[in-house]
């Protein structure tokens, strides 16, 4: 696995925990010790905020030549530079990664993402309980925009079935129409040869009363 790409949400130097072969089993002791977000009365300092953090924003891990790299996220307070720069770095990335400005996007929404994230981080820093809240508030928009954009593809696919029933219904449509102007077709030729027919016979009889009367 490659390394991460980069991100908005500030996080410490990565540090080396073991091999590749360990990966399974750190993997699964940290599964075993993650529980439900810790009580903010639990704990106090440090301790306190890094755990919250963690459980918010869980550790990035991937294997380089063989180690196993952890990379945990920064428990450092933002300055208003730190602000500043966050917001300088998002118009960089939607610019370089061309991010479209309506509409869906993945990119544009993962970007924005990163950068509520990091917000995150700063605002937990300072105050767990809001920080804890924010968490909230970003769950609940994540389940939203999934709903949206799972109502958004049902849309997209009844469009597409019913653009191709009605391609196909044309296509019958067109069959149907040229069947019928060939019967239309027959149905002319019969009648000029029926009055053809009538329009000889019609002449053959003045012939024969002209005869018979001179």
């Amino acid at each position: 696995m490659s390394p991460p790409l980069q991100s908005l949400v500030r996080y410490d130097n990565p540090t080396v925990v073991g091999s590749s072969a360990d990966k399974g089993k750190g993997a699964k002791n940290r599964a075993a010790k993650k529980g439900p977000l810790p009580p903010v009365e639990q704990k106090s300092g440090v301790t306190q905020t890094e755990d919250i953090l963690n459980s918010i924003l869980p550790p990035r891990e991937w294997t380089e030549s063989g180690q196993l790299w952890v990379q945990y996220v920064s428990s450092t307070p933002a300055t208003r530079l730190d602000v500043i720069n966050l917001q300088e770095k998002l118009d960089q990335q939607l610019q370089q990664r061309q991010a479209r400005e309506t509409g869906i996007d993945p990119v544009r929404e993962e970007l924005y993402s990163q950068c509520f994230d990091e917000l995150i981080r700063q605002v937990t820093i300072n105050s767990a309980e809001r920080g804890l809240l924010l968490l909230r508030v970003r769950d609940e928009m994540r389940m939203a925009i999934a709903a949206y954009q799972t109502l958004y593809e049902s849309s997209i696919a009844f469009g597409m079935r019913k653009a191709l029933m009605t391609e196909q219904g044309k296509g019958e449509m067109e069959s149907h129409i040229t069947t019928m102007e060939g019967q239309i077709k027959d149905l002319e030729r019969q009648v000029c040869c029926s009055c053809m027919h009538k329009l000889v016979r019609q002449q053959n009889s003045e012939c024969g009363s002209a005869w018979l009367h001179g």
